[in-house]
């Protein structure tokens, strides 16, 4: 966990990430997350999102969720269009240089700042006269601010405050800078990923406007990404296009799952069980567990190829591995539960001896091996302790709600209490539960044992 605490600081720290507006680039190429790619990738910010929204609810550092609170803030305000959809990257050039739109010289600073306010800036930031690349500078952060303070004899809330206004000035004039090129196709896949990422960072930080982002994005996928035969399309861009590959549906599901434990609307499990039926029928391999990459009825390819190396996005087949084991139990069906299962013992051997190429497979196999934590939260007045509950960093676990009574779902049969002041929580293995418990403290000490 230090270690990828210290990952994530760096990043957070560093020329990788946007210091005044949020967002990561796409990759560093040096040892100390100081110079980026510069171009922004709507999946490496969504899959970031994820894992920070999990540090804080493991750290309750603020550092986390200022940055997961910035970087949202960046993609609603640039790349979320009107109708919901998100758009798919920033380029790293503008006006035919890579990197012009982030960097600054220390004169540049100082005439925006004013002297002593700039002097400041550029110590924290490391913007020196002869630049810190390429003879220009990329913002990035050396020491935490409390150290940086401690260091020169500052009062930390005052710096804070000075930093941020300076933040903000040069936000106003970099935004008047020619912006780099903007990808605006729509992609399934990368949508999918953002909805989680921001239904985690709700879970873990409880902004509304985070799962505001993540419904809309849902909506848009609804209105604009149905085709005729009940499956879906891969992208949009003045009209849909494309039939959906695995990923897309894998990480569709994926969200739509999501979505309902922080929600705890469980329509949206109703929706996930229809489309990990699609994938089933038109994805599915005869010959073994896994899933092709394309539809059995897309013919205008040489071969289906099946794809299950996890790379700088999950493999549509980790992550559809990872839904079959969730819907197994929300929804009984032990052949999904096998199925999952034995799309994991298939690739272990390998994983194991390459395992930075199957980090997806790991997590879903420490699963299976430890056993899944099945959380039902149940009463009209129950949304109290659902919140709770999202808060808490608890994995390998399956978690479902109803604030009015369901039927269909097996975790939830006989848990329904006709009592507008009644809250149950029930910790549960194979659907055989403990006492229920009305309080998050009780609840802890469940999952604890």
């Amino acid at each position: 966990m230090d270690q990828a605490l210290l990952s994530l600081d760096k990043m957070i720290y560093g020329g990788i990430y946007d210091q005044l507006q949020g967002g990561f680039a796409r990759y560093c190429t040096d040892n100390e997350w100081l110079i980026p790619h510069f171009e922004k990738m709507l999946y490496d910010n969504a899959l970031l999102i994820s894992v920070l929204s999990e540090a804080y609810q493991l750290t309750g550092n603020k550092l986390y969720s200022d940055t997961i609170t910035q970087t949202l803030d960046f993609v609603n305000t640039e790349w979320q269009s009107a109708e919901g959809g998100i758009y798919s990257a920033y380029d790293a050039d503008s006006e035919g240089v890579e990197g012009k739109f982030y960097i600054w010289s220390k004169a540049e600073i100082i005439e925006i700042l004013g002297g002593d306010t700039g002097e400041l800036f550029c110590s924290y930031y490391d913007v020196t006269d002869r630049g810190n690349w390429e003879h220009t500078n990329i913002l990035w952060v050396r020491q935490p601010l409390k150290d940086y303070c401690n260091n020169y004899g500052l009062n930390l809330e005052a710096t804070q405050e000075k930093l941020q206004m300076a933040r903000q000035k040069l936000l106003q004039i970099r935004q008047k800078r020619i912006k780099p090129l903007l990808d605006d196709k729509i992609i399934l896949g990368w949508n999918a990923l953002m909805i989680t990422g921001c239904c985690k960072a709700y879970a873990a930080i409880q902004n509304p406007q985070h799962l505001e982002m993540a419904i809309r994005a849902e909506q848009f996928i609804s209105r604009f990404f149905q085709n005729e035969d009940g499956g879906l399309y891969h992208n949009y861009k003045n009209g849909a296009a494309n039939p959906a590959f695995l990923d897309d549906m894998a990480y569709y599901i994926q969200g739509l799952i999501q979505l309902a434990e922080v929600t705890g609307d469980n329509d949206y499990l109703k929706k996930a069980k229809t489309y990990t039926e699609k994938v089933i029928s038109d994805f599915q391999d005869a010959e073994s567990p896994f899933f092709f990459y394309t539809p059995v009825w897309q013919t205008d390819i040489i071969m289906r190829k099946k794809e299950w190396y996890d790379g700088a996005t999950p493999s549509g087949n980790s992550v559809m591995a990872d839904n079959l084991h969730y819907l197994s139990i929300i929804f009984d069906v032990p052949a999904w539960k096998t199925q999952a299962i034995q799309m994991v013992e298939t690739v272990i051997d390998t994983a194991l001896r390459y395992p930075v190429s199957f980090s997806n497979w790991c997590t879903l196999a420490m699963q299976i091996e430890k056993g899944t934590l099945e959380l039902v939260v149940s009463g009209m007045a129950a949304q109290t302790l659902h919140h709770e509950i999202l808060q808490q960093y608890w994995p390998n676990k399956v978690l479902q709600s109803q604030f009015t009574q369901a039927t269909g779902f097996p975790l939830l049969e006989s848990r329904w209490q006709d009592n507008s002041t009644k809250t149950t929580g029930y910790l549960c293995r194979d659907y055989v539960c403990k006492l229920p418990v009305d309080n998050i403290d009780a609840l802890k000490e469940l999952v604890n044992e």
